[in-house]
Formats: structure tokens, C-alpha cells, sequence
């Protein structure tokens, strides 16, 4: 499998969870994602951005009501999906080699982006992808990572934090080590609704919005 036969089974089992008969999921997914962070503007320039990290999040990290599971882990119970043999094998690429993180970018060369996964303290070579020529090295960004093939690849939910959010994300990184209680996507999904509240009150200093003392309750 290479990496845009991927994508294309990776669109049909999206797609699959989508239709009417998970609308009350829908519903309550995207009231849970997009909740307190503004207004889902279709003519917005990020709105793409946004729903592929919605659509991402939905289908890989969150739950479903009546599974207790993520979509992609209960693709095989669902009758009317007709699994292919190139979904099966995107399903067990996801599962068994996706990772959702913190990086800083370092550099890139022809095809290849060498970036820092913050969690870890590593450097990780990803294969460049169609959103990879708009980074800005100063800022912070979380993506999802597989690998095909072993050769790491990002999936289409980047979400890219300001410089000046850097500190805190740091430090909420150190707390995730501390305590183990504590969950990677509650941060991650946290960090997100942080960056479009930034992005909506732009008249706040930013490290008024990217705080766990929220004085302004935005």
C-alpha cells in the first residue's frame, strides 16, 4: 500500500461514519470538538484545516456512544462498510502505528521534514505533505503521524500553535510526564480549542488565552 492508497480507504471510512445513521454521534462529536471556540465558518480560511482535525479526531481518538470504542477500531462490526482488502490494511496502519504529538519543526530537505516530537524528546523524519511548505518554524504544531511501509508520513489534521504559546505548551508537556493521570488527547484537543480562541479574540494577548487561569472566561 503507498501512502495515497492509504488516503483514499482512510475517505471511505470516514465517509462511512458520517452518514445519517451515526447523526446523533455527529452531532454530539462536533458539539464536544468545536464547543467554546467561535463560530465554524465555511468561507473562514482554516475551515478545511478544521474539519479534517475534527473528521481525524472523530473517527481515531473519540469514542462511540454505543461501542465505548473509536470508529476505527470497530470498522470490522459495521455490515454495510464492505471492507476491501486496501482498507483493512489502512485500519491496521492506523491501529498499529498512529501517533498523535507535540513537534517543533527543524528542517527540511527535498522530500523529507525533520521535526522534534516534543513528548519524547526525538527527531522524527516524515515524508512532506501538501500543508509542510506553509510551516512556520518558530511555531509548535501537532499532527498525526502513520507509517507505511516504514516511512512515517502526517496524516491532514495540523493544528499550529503561536511562538508565543511555546512556554505553556512546554510546561503542560512537563505535567503530562509528571502524572500519569493525566491524558495526551485531553491536551491535545485542549491545545486545539486554545489556538482558534486565539485566533478569534485577536485583540487578547495570547497569553491571556494559552493559560489554565482562564481570568476572561473565554
Amino acid at each position: 500500500m503507498n501512502y495515497e492508497t492509504f488516503k483514499l480507504s482512510l475517505q471511505k471510512l470516514i465517509g462511512f461514519f458520517t452518514t445519517p445513521d451515526f447523526a446523533d454521534e455527529l452531532k454530539d462529536a462536533k458539539e464536544q470538538f468545536f464547543g467554546n471556540t467561535g463560530t465554524l465558518d465555511e468561507n473562514r480560511p482554516n475551515y478545511n484545516l478544521r474539519m479534517y482535525q475534527f473528521y481525524e479526531w472523530y473517527f481515531i481518538t473519540r469514542p462511540l456512544r454505543s461501542y465505548m470504542k473509536p470508529p476505527v477500531t470497530v470498522c470490522d462490526q459495521q455490515r454495510g462498510l464492505r471492507l476491501t482488502d486496501d482498507d483493512r490494511q489502512a485500519i491496521e496502519i492506523i491501529n498499529n502505528t498512529h501517533q498523535h504529538l507535540l513537534f517543533e519543526f527543524l528542517k527540511i530537505k527535498k522530500d523529507i521534514l525533520t521535526v522534534k516530537d516534543l513528548l519524547h524528546a526525538q527527531k522524527m523524519e516524515v515524508h512532506c505533505s501538501q500543508f509542510v511548505f506553509g510551516f512556520d518554524s518558530k511555531e509548535y504544531f501537532q499532527a498525526r503521524v502513520i507509517e507505511i511501509d516504514k516511512q512515517k508520513y502526517f496524516l491532514n489534521s495540523f493544528c499550529f500553535h503561536p511562538e508565543s504559546s511555546q512556554k505553556f505548551i512546554q510546561n503542560e508537556i512537563k505535567e503530562l510526564q509528571k502524572n500519569k493521570d493525566l491524558n495526551l488527547e485531553d491536551l491535545l484537543l485542549r491545545l486545539n480549542k486554545m489556538r482558534y480562541k486565539f485566533e478569534q479574540y485577536k485583540h487578547v494577548k495570547p497569553e491571556m488565552i494559552y493559560t489554565n487561569d482562564n481570568k476572561l472566561g473565554l
